[in-house]
């Protein structure tokens, strides 16, 4: 089963790394698979070849791998061609705070762009990498909550700013950095994130590095990147696949298919149910 990427079967509930699908949608399911790979060929191939990566090697050096190919694909045509068609807005910055802190009996961390369904720009990412940092170096090592207000926990990641990185070099040691990551995943077992609604792109890549993920009702998971040209760039190549396994990982990055909650909670990609 190493040699392959994605399997699929028409077992129901069948076991990692297998992908169920209903028998008469079987064939629907290779054409999906193929039709996204045709449409962006670079980005696919260059996710299979980092998930494959990242299985033998720690989790930082599974982040630094996944961002220098999400440098390299941001100059790939795919992701031109997807950038032409769907153009960047110039949008001035609100001014509104990114992120909340309260400390109490808990450190519970926030996400407070409810108006963008939290959609990650740099000064989100920037903001959450210094809050976890913060956490990190408490004195009393309290736990920690990872929430998101309004909606959604995120939509993903700001459609605007892609691709506006004028070093793609400097952006890969940001991203490095500065990753939340990483940051959360350093936290160990004091870390929860709590999801709902939407949670999309880096809305899943970052809170699936918590050592618990809990998530409320209705809560569905997307990982649209490939479709863009690019593969997931907020860590989730290393931190879906310590979760559900590479096999399962790929399908959702390539085909970008919506995955509901009793799946995720089957696959272990969430842990549990919060009412």
């Amino acid at each position: 089963m190493e040699a392959f990427d994605i399997l699929l079967t028409t077992a129901a509930g069948a076991p990692r790394p297998w992908v169920s699908v209903a028998p008469q949608r079987l064939d629907a399911a290779v054409a999906e698979l193929e039709t996204a790979v045709a449409a962006q060929p670079a980005a696919a191939a260059a996710l299979i070849q980092v998930l494959r990566a990242s299985e033998a090697v720690a989790f930082d050096t599974a982040l630094a791998m996944e961002s220098l190919a999400y440098s390299m694909l941001l100059a790939s045509d795919g992701f031109r061609a997807w950038r032409a068609a769907n153009p960047s807005r110039d949008r001035p910055d609100d001014g509104q705070p990114r992120v909340r802190v309260d400390v109490g009996r808990e450190i519970e961390v926030r996400l407070t762009r409810p108006a963008a369904r939290n959609a990650f720009d740099a000064r989100m990412r920037d903001d959450l990498a210094e809050a976890l940092a913060f956490a990190a170096d408490h004195p009393d090592a309290l736990p920690l909550t990872l929430s998101g207000e309004g909606p959604a926990f995120s939509a993903g990641g700001d459609l605007d700013e892609f691709g506006r990185a004028g070093d793609p070099g400097l952006a890969h040691l940001v991203r490095t950095l500065r990753s939340p990551a990483l940051a959360l995943h350093r936290l160990g077992g004091r870390a929860t994130a709590r999801v709902h609604g939407a949670c999309v792109g880096a809305g899943i890549e970052v809170p699936a590095a918590a050592a618990r993920v809990a998530a409320g009702p209705g809560a569905f998971f997307r990982l649209p990147e490939v479709g863009m040209g690019l593969i997931p760039g907020a860590g989730g190549t290393a931190t879906i696949p310590r979760r559900i396994g590479r096999h399962r990982t790929c399908w959702m990055a390539v085909t970008g298919a919506e995955v509901d909650l009793a799946t995720a909670l089957a696959w272990r990609l969430v842990d549990e149910v919060a009412v």
